[in-house]
């Protein structure tokens, strides 16, 4: 990142002021490169107004989608559920610091392994409904325990248990230590629901009330009236369209059928920039794309083959032409430079068909002949990515048929399921939520169905490492063993790229999800 991008960085994220950018891009010599887009922005220039219809084109909707949290996986429902309908414990402010929610305050044990919540006091559910201690613990309950099928049964797995103190304050008594442990309570699945309510009711204690929901095609909501944030919360409607092909998503915003959209298309973005009438919103954080290959099929159970695959596609190509230089690559593990404890240290894994070649001798095989199964539903450009890495690994002698699949349906049918397919990652806000989400071995999001005894272990001992240089240290080891023998080929890390009307007002941009961490709708108001 050069000197002026890491500027825009920062003023993006809010982490200097206007002024500063100017001041330290007139000392580089860079001021006049300096886009009148950064500073035209209405967001800080007043206060939010309230009212309005926000008309909302996401991706990645399905007709398999539900209202149940635990079943969340793709943008559509994360916004709608996380961003309209629900609150957790805990929230994600553009600082990427966890700031109560649901919860007005928290403290730990000296060990971190016993966490005090207490609740807000005065918060009704939208059936009328005050929240307590019960529904607190009912809804993380619903992600527990054996038979839990829920994405984020890993996350809470080292709950040992759960118990009230009164009607307002919750006890978590964990497994070990983890001074992790609010943000694990902001996840976006771990929305509170009323206790023994259907979990697939849509009743939350969100901004927004349920009154439509079709999966795969539109969900539509109205002002809670008794919402408990009185900053929050401004339109008066919140419709949500599954628009799956980027083409449509930004025909009907440039024509006006909505006022945001996300995943712009990256070949034409350059053109929502111009217009007047738009404004493009970047957020720099987690978000990863990857090809992720089961370890426990053949013969992607072989590591010569996992490490010939990732030698054979060239990053550099990829950043450059399927992410127009928004993003940078990386090194086939999930931990992004945003995040705490990235490993700079460790080599940058280079395109190299020869070493690609060398292991694929040692792996012992015939032909050299794969299948790699996408679609745009994984993220925009994943077909091309597709054809982009047929192209590379054809002068290691690897050959690769990109099947094309259908959008509708992706996230059930091929994510989990195909031995090799295209997935993106909007990456956690620290090092043990991205591992423990998609790489513990018993996670139902483990999409490479990989099992490493010491990478397990030291999962388990650094969330519970409070020694700050021992705690690094065991991360950096963790990202080197998934780079050299997981089942994961990380080419890179993807701005999130998303675009409005200039209609549209907010604050400084969360970076822990698109779409100002999922909560765009809460946030943001018509200027």
């Amino acid at each position: 990142m050069s000197d002026f991008e890491n500027l825009e960085h920062l003023l993006t994220l809010g982490k200097i002021t206007r002024r500063e950018f100017i001041e330290r891009a007139a000392a580089l010599g860079l001021a006049a490169m300096a886009s009148p887009l950064l500073f035209s922005t209405p967001a800080k220039a007043a206060a939010p107004k309230k009212g309005g219809r926000l008309r909302i084109g996401a991706s990645d909707g399905s007709t398999t989608d539900s209202l149940d949290p635990a079943t969340t996986t793709g943008a559509m429902m994360a916004t709608v559920i996380y961003g309209q309908l629900g609150n957790s414990l805990v929230e994600i402010n553009h600082k990427s610091e966890p700031v109560p929610e649901l919860a007005e305050s928290w403290e730990s044990s000296p060990d971190a392994k016993t966490w005090t919540f207490r609740l807000r006091k005065g918060v009704e559910f939208h059936n009328g409904k005050t929240l307590d201690a019960d529904d607190v613990i009912w809804s993380i309950n619903h992600h527990r325990g054996k038979e839990s099928k829920s994405a984020a049964k890993s996350i809470v797995d080292p709950i040992a248990d759960i118990r009230k103190d009164g009607k307002d304050t919750v006890i978590f008594t964990l497994n070990g230590g983890n001074a992790d442990f609010p943000y694990i309570m902001s996840d976006y699945h771990l929305v509170i629901m009323p206790k023994d309510s259907k979990p697939d009711a849509g009743i939350f204690t969100g901004a927004y009330v349920l009154k439509k929901f079709e999966p795969g095609v539109r969900t539509f909501a109205t002002k809670n009236p008794n919402y408990f944030k009185s900053d929050r919360g401004h339109f008066d409607e919140v419709e949500t369209l599954t628009i799956s092909d980027v083409n449509a998503r930004t025909n009907a915003l440039k024509t006006g059928q909505i006022d945001v959209m996300n995943r712009c298309e990256l070949k034409t973005v350059r053109f929502l920039k111009q217009s007047k009438d738009l404004q493009v919103m970047q957020q720099n954080g987690t978000r990863h794309h990857t090809f992720a290959m089961r370890c426990d099929t053949a013969p992607y159970d072989n590591n010569h083959i996992r490490l010939a695959l990732k030698y054979a596609i060239d990053r550099k190509q990829m950043v450059k032409t399927i992410l127009r230089g928004y993003g940078v690559v990386g090194n086939d593990h999930p931990i992004s430079q945003a995040n705490r404890y990235h490993a700079s240290e460790l080599e940058q894994r280079q395109y190299d068909p020869d070493k690609a070649k060398f292991h694929l001798k040692k792996a012992g095989i015939g032909k050299a002949e794969f299948r790699l199964y996408a679609a745009d539903a994984a993220y925009v450009g994943a077909v091309d990515a597709g054809v982009l890495y047929k192209e590379s690994a054809a002068k290691a002698g690897i050959n690769i048929e990109v099947v094309r699949e259908p959008n509708d349906g992706y996230w059930n049918n091929v994510w989990l399921k195909k031995p090799w397919c295209a997935v993106y990652w909007n990456g956690r806000p620290t090092e043990d939520m991205m591992f423990s989400t998609a790489y513990k071995a018993d996670s139902p999001w483990n999409d490479t169905f990989w099992n490493h005894e010491r990478f397990n272990k030291l999962l388990a001992e650094a969330r519970a490492e409070l020694d700050e240089k021992k705690r690094r240290s065991m991360y950096v080891e963790m990202q080197r063993i998934v780079r050299d023998e997981g089942g994961v080929v990380v080419p890179m890390f993807a701005a999130d790229l998303s675009a409005a009307t200039r209609k549209i007002a907010h604050g400084p941009l969360a970076v822990n999800a698109e779409l100002d961490g999922y909560r765009a709708p809460e946030r943001w108001w018509f200027a």
